[in-house]
């Protein structure tokens, strides 16, 4: 990790000067305070003591700066300019700090202060821009010149309205339109010998008409999509009528050029708008940004760095959160009660690669890939399978095994049904093992299953009456030995993913008696007001309910996609808020899982009954790089080109490895500023004055788990031990 550059020596220019000057002119003490102090030590002694006297009167936030309280409650008991004093304080307990930057690959140094003390004094310090911007909104919110207007339900509700939902007639229409040029593009190629293939043809003499409805037919099946599913530049942008525009389309070829895998079926590529009436004008953003690959992408694709530390195995050594795993890459742990199960067959790949995928560095070490042929399980899988059911049932605090990959319903079904089976049967093991053991020493026993699995978006037509017979039989015998819990875990990106297609398969999910619930990843096209909360609309109306609302990960690969975590967290203050149910409706709600066939007359009922226009059941987090997810952090630096360092606490509100007591803090280092995210919002045509509030947020607290997804309580007591665990 190299060191950066010694930034006292370097200019700024014009664009920062005059941003300065204009800071300086609308907080008079500070521009006294910049240049009556001698040095940088006095700056910093300087600004301390005025902010301190200031906002003294308050002691909750003296508190809270103190770190004497914490948690939601303490919070509300900051005003607007609170924010912003702590902040400050923070920059100057925190000065000259080194922070490691992996999305630079270096050692940043960082002292708000001193740069601002040296702009002035020399002209000099190095900030760019975008550190001037957010220097500027600081203080403007700590001076009381910028207040904080929360959004009523109206205009939540307005900008809500934006976004039309998959499910809208028009857009149905519009979708058709896609799904028939694309079945006549692949007819022509099947007639003029480009495509050849054995299943996929044509009876001789048969007319265009005949040979449209043929295909129309395999345009409902899994297969189908899966064989045309489009692997070039080229191809992609000959699907979509040839409007990708020629800087997109340089990006897409260096994309090829660099190895990162292309993989986009024609289902995915129909819900893609080639023509933007005025009513879905940018509404499939959200979705294009998921296949077309960015620059940032390209450009880090192999230097990738892995973000989750506990991903990084050694079979039979501990990883990042002190678990010990059998396997490199087929079970993936933090938490004591739940396993990740990647197994070696199809589930190891997807129905589509996401631009943003967490899985990425997977991909660039070749581990993941879009070979279907070589990703049928072979004989060795058996034996491996049963290696990975011992552990689990070894294993005493484990009650919630989550199947993904890839995607666990790539699978085919008799591999799904080879796993759920060892699953039972592991179960079922436990089940009985625990009678002979006593209260108090029994092993946790499994009481949750979950599929993680994108192609109820990606590919709807993997969902077949006979998966939906698998997984219904599944959960009747499953029921009898204890499992009460059964998810299917799926990503919707937009409301436009939402359509007739995806919601005959929830309606199949949801008739077997398996709940739905969505992790949706926040990015920046994600991140626009309203569109959240219409995404959450759009899938109570389907029975499902939200379940994470996750950060970006990843270094600069990502950082197109980046949303700041202070727009996250003003997200969950001023929109989601007006979903948020009342506590004595938590009880009806937690019994949707075991009532799943009910769960959309159940969740329109609850809205209904509390005049909300959404249902809330999620939470806004970050997956932190250590252990375990977040959203509690305060802004604790800033680097010269504007981007915030925060320092991130675990979630107290649940039970983690033990080797967090070890931990201590995350540093996170944001791959934008929030001035540049401001200006992509601008890009995509937003009315930036509606987010003018994201600057002052720069703390956040993790919202507490809904009950509806806690584990459900054992009749008996189990052992705290842990076992398959090792902590130095």
């Amino acid at each position: 990790m190299k060191k950066s550059e010694n930034y006292e020596k370097i200019a700024i220019n014009v664009k920062s000067h005059n941003l300065l000057k204009k800071l300086l002119q609308e907080n008079s003490i500070l521009e006294i305070i910049m240049q009556q102090s001698k040095n940088e030590t006095e700056a910093l002694i300087g600004v301390r003591n005025w902010v301190l006297e200031t906002i003294k009167d308050n002691k909750t936030a003296l508190a809270y700066y103190k770190g004497e309280i914490s948690g939601h409650e303490a919070i509300k008991g900051l005003k607007w300019k609170d924010y912003a004093g702590i902040r400050i304080l923070d920059y100057i307990d925190n000065a000259d700090r080194e922070f490691e930057d992996l999305n630079t690959g270096t050692t940043t140094v960082s002292n708000p202060i001193k740069m601002l003390w040296l702009a002035v004094q020399f002209g000099t310090g190095g900030g760019q821009p975008d550190f001037f911007n957010d220097m500027l909104h600081l203080f403007r919110q700590f001076s009381d010149r910028s207040a904080r207007v929360l959004p009523t339900k109206k205009t939540v509700e307005g900008w809500m309205n934006r976004y039309p939902s998959g499910l809208d007639p028009r857009v149905v229409l519009l979708r058709e339109e896609n799904r028939d040029r694309i079945i006549n593009i692949i007819i022509d190629k099947i007639d003029n010998g480009a495509i050849k293939d054995k299943f996929y043809k044509f009876e001789k003499n048969m007319t265009r008409k005949e040979k449209f409805s043929l295909a129309l037919n395999w345009w409902k099946t899994k297969r189908f999509h899966l064989r045309f599913a489009v692997r070039d530049p080229d191809d992609l942008n000959e699907m979509l009528g040839y409007s990708l525009d020629p800087d997109t389309m340089k990006i897409l070829y260096d994309a090829k050029e660099t190895g990162i895998p292309f993989f986009v079926n024609p289902y995915y590529i129909s819900l893609l708008n080639v023509r933007s009436p005025y009513y879905a004008i940018g509404a499939d953003l959200a979705i294009r940004d998921y296949i077309i690959y960015s620059k940032e992408l390209v450009n880090e694709f192999g230097k990738i760095s892995a973000w989750e530390k506990e991903d990084k195995v050694e079979p039979g050594k501990p990883n990042a959160a002190g678990w010990i795993l059998p396997f490199h890459h087929s079970i993936h742990r933090r938490y004591p009660e739940v396993a990740i199960m990647i197994p070696d067959t199809m589930g190891r790949t997807c129905g589509g690669l996401c631009s943003s995928c967490q899985r990425m560095y997977d991909f660039q070490s070749g581990h993941l890939n879009f070979d279907l042929d070589k990703l049928k399980p072979n004989q060795k899988w058996g034996d491996k399978l049963k290696q990975i059911m011992d552990y689990y049932e070894n294993d005493a605090q484990l009650r919630d095994i989550l199947i993904t990959g890839g995607d666990a319903l790539m699978s085919s079904d008799a591999s799904l049904i080879k796993i759920l089976d060892s699953i039972y049967e592991m179960a079922n093991r436990k089940h009985e093992s625990n009678k002979k053991r006593k209260s108090g020493k029994k092993y946790a026993e499994i009481v949750r299953i979950r599929l993680g699995t994108r192609l109820p978006v990606y590919l709807p037509q993997r969902m077949t009456p006979e998966l939906i017979k698998i997984l219904s039989d599944f959960k009747k015998k499953a029921v009898k030995i204890g499992i009460r819990q059964f998810v299917i875990q799926t990503h919707f990106e937009s409301p436009m993913e939402i359509t007739p297609e995806s919601k005959n398969a929830l309606d199949g999910f949801l008739s077997a008696g398996w709940i739905v619930t969505n992790q949706l990843v926040f990015s920046a096209s994600a991140s626009r007001r309203g569109h959240t909360a219409k995404l959450r609309q759009a899938l109570n109306k389907v029975g499902v309910l939200p379940y994470y609302n996750f950060t970006v990960k990843g270094y600069m690969e990502n950082s197109h996609n980046f949303a700041t975590n202070a727009r996250s967290v003003q997200e969950q203050i001023e929109e989601k808020v007006y979903g948020l149910p009342d506590e004595k409706y938590y009880d009806q709600i937690s019994d949707i899982p075991e009532n799943a066939e009910s769960a959309i007359e159940t969740i329109q009922k609850l809205r209904t009954e509390m005049d909300i226009p959404f249902l809330a059941t999620d939470r806004n987090v970050l997956n932190l790089p250590g252990v375990g997810k977040s959203l509690t952090f305060r802004v604790i630096s800033i680097t010269r080109d504007g981007r915030r360092i925060l320092e991130f606490d675990h979630d107290a509100t649940r039970r983690h490895s033990p080797i967090i007591n070890k931990m201590g803090k995350v540093i996170i280092v944001e791959s934008k500023s929030t001035s540049e995210y401001i200006q992509q919002l601008c890009d995509m045509g937003e009315d930036i004055s509606e987010y003018d509030t994201v600057y002052g947020y720069s703390i956040g607290e993790t919202e507490p788990r809904m009950a509806i997804y806690e584990y459900p309580e054992y009749k008996f007591k189990i052992t705290d031990k842990m076992t398959n665990l090792e902590i130095d």
